[in-house]
């Protein structure tokens, strides 16, 4: 079935609106994915609501993959290159028949070559997008497993001990490329992708030679191989990255772009270390088809988010987005910059790195060793006809002066800070030396937020509500029978963590007026605190329980991210 006639048929039947259909068009344009995804992927349509609709409106019985069992022999029958080109999984046989799952029915096409191919009589199940990726990473396992590879690589004998002893940089590059170690770091890179990680470590330590990945803001070990291994394996990735693998003492950066069967890039922000026993490396994944921009899917409060919208909208002022690091600032000022991103603005940003790229903004990489600095380069938009400006963070007096002064004179400045919570980030900006008079008039609105990872969909359940932990916690005694608590029970589907993804909680504060006066009146962090609340802010706690009265996380997250008041 075409796009255009999928979409005309989901209109007719109501099940979604003409405005979300062309929307769904203009996001499949963007990353060429299949106009259902789209739909999927923006919340207009569910995927088992587009299942159940494709198999009644083409009459073939829908099938769940995920609790599925499919004999190794019957995915046999179908390639793997053919079942990804397709998208299709072979799940039975019976005779002469094959049966078939796959997201299109109507691509007859492709039916009709699996038929010509195995010289099967092809039966059609439908079922959901995901779960044919999902099956084809089960069922057809492209990858070598951790322990096979390992069993190939006994006959390499150069070994690293430290970064100060000599080694042949000609010998060091030719054990990299030899092809179990070749194969071991390409399986970390492809195994980091399936589990969802966005970070990879390598370490290096005395006797420990370990790779661990970051997976829902959590780090896990996934294997440890021999420590003979660590020089081959680290000048690999240094290769991979366009680095300088003679040069062990100093840190270094490098980038690694790698294209996915799907046609999806894939990029890795590659760091290493000098440590004591060896270079430790660092690669960040960066995966722009997974990059959520919709503000509303962030885990913005209703009001919360009427607010930031409110304020990123007004031709001039400051926004500060505040957190640790990890905690998803980069994430909320890019979803902020995509709803700004028009033809009749300009905008500037400077950033250490550069994490993702976007059409229609100007992005700066900082140098500082060659004098680049956020300062400069903010000096420098402001000769360049600005209307929008974000420095990736304030770090001195001298980089929030000029932010400060460019908020004042007609430009909207967004920008990030290390601080607790949004009015601590007051005294903060005091701290660094600005005068109260200038926080008070620059500053629009603060936005503090933490990551809170999402409690499993497939595998929770609910747990009994202790009311005494519920009252510690800041729950209100009057809502303490409102409350459902859940808990992962740990499946295939989370890694056995019981945890799924990750929900941002917010603090969003803006600047009412009472604030600006208690900024010039000196108050401190505590004082400003109570007056937001009283105005209608939620607390850092106050916004993870209202996530957890949704059920979306669990208690042990809300203690774990956030503070008590």
């Amino acid at each position: 079935m075409s796009n255009l006639r999928l979409g005309e048929l989901l209109v007719r039947n109501c099940l979604i609106t003409d405005e979300q259909l062309k929307k769904a068009f203009e996001e499949q344009k963007k990353d060429g994915s299949r106009l259902g995804s789209a739909l999927i992927k923006l919340g207009f349509l569910d995927e088992k609501t587009l299942t159940a609709y494709l198999s009644k409106q083409y009459g073939v019985p829908s099938v769940d993959l995920d609790n599925l069992e499919v004999d190794n022999s019957v995915a046999g029958y179908i390639s793997f290159e053919i079942a990804q080109k397709y998208q299709v999984i072979p799940i039975a046989r019976a005779g002469n028949t094959l049966r078939i799952a796959t997201s299109d029915p109507s691509n007859l096409l492709a039916i009709d070559d699996i038929k010509f191919m195995t010289g099967f009589n092809i039966e059609v199940s439908v079922c959901s997008e995901s779960a044919v990726r999902k099956a084809l990473d089960r069922f057809y396992d492209q990858s070598s497993s951790f322990a096979e590879v390992m069993g190939n690589l006994g006959d390499i004998d150069l070994e690293l001990l430290d970064g100060s002893e000599d080694v042949d940089v000609q010998e060091l590059k030719h054990a990299s490329e030899d092809a179990p170690v070749v194969k071991l770091v390409n399986l970390i890179l492809t195994d980091a992708i399936k589990k969802g990680a966005s970070d990879i470590h390598i370490e290096s330590y005395e006797k420990l030679f370990r790779v661990r990945f970051r997976i829902d803001g959590t780090l896990c070990e996934v294997m440890s191989p021999p420590m003979k291994l660590r020089a081959a394996i680290v000048s690999r990735i240094k290769i991979m990255a366009e680095m300088d693998i003679a040069e062990r003492r100093l840190p270094q950066d490098g980038r690694i772009k790698i294209k996915l069967p799907n046609g999806r890039d894939m990029d890795f922000r590659v760091s290493s270390l000098p440590t004591l026993f060896g270079e430790k490396v660092v690669l960040r994944l960066l995966d722009k088809g997974s990059l959520q921009l919709d503000m509303t899917k962030l885990g913005y409060e209703p009001q919360a988010l009427e607010w930031f919208k409110e304020q990123i909208n007004k031709p001039f002022g400051m926004v500060l987005v505040t957190g640790p690091t990890g905690s998803g600032k980069t994430v909320s000022l890019y979803s902020a910059l995509s709803e700004l991103n028009k033809v009749t603005e300009n905008i500037s940003t400077a950033e250490d790195p550069v994490e993702f790229n976007f059409a229609g903004i100007n992005q700066v990489q900082v140098h500082e060793e060659i004098g680049l600095t956020f300062a400069s380069a903010l000096r420098s938009f402001l000769r360049q006809d600005p209307d929008i400006i974000m420095i990736g963070e304030m770090r001195d007096f001298e980089t929030a002066e000029i932010g400060i002064k460019a908020a004042l004179t007609g430009h909207l400045v967004l920008s990030t800070l290390h601080t607790n919570d949004a009015p601590s980030t007051i005294t903060r900006l005091l701290n660094m030396g600005i005068e109260p008079f200038l926080v008070s008039t620059a500053v629009n609105l603060i936005s503090a937020q933490r990551l809170a990872r999402k409690v499993c969909p497939e595998c929770r359940e609910e747990v009994a509500v202790d009311k005494k932990i519920l009252i510690r916690a800041g729950a209100r005694e009057e809502e303490l029978d409102s409350y459902h608590l859940f808990r992962g029970r740990g499946c295939p589907h989370c890694n056995n963590t019981g945890y799924k993804g990750r929900v941002g909680i917010y603090q969003v504060m803006p600047m009412f007026e009472s604030i600006r006066d208690m900024v010039l009146g000196g108050a401190n962090a505590t004082e400003i605190k109570r007056e937001s609340m009283r105005l209608g802010v939620k607390t850092m706690r106050q916004a993870a329980l209202a996530k957890m009265k949704e059920g979306m996380i669990c208690l042990e997250e809300v203690l774990r991210v956030t503070v008590g008041d």
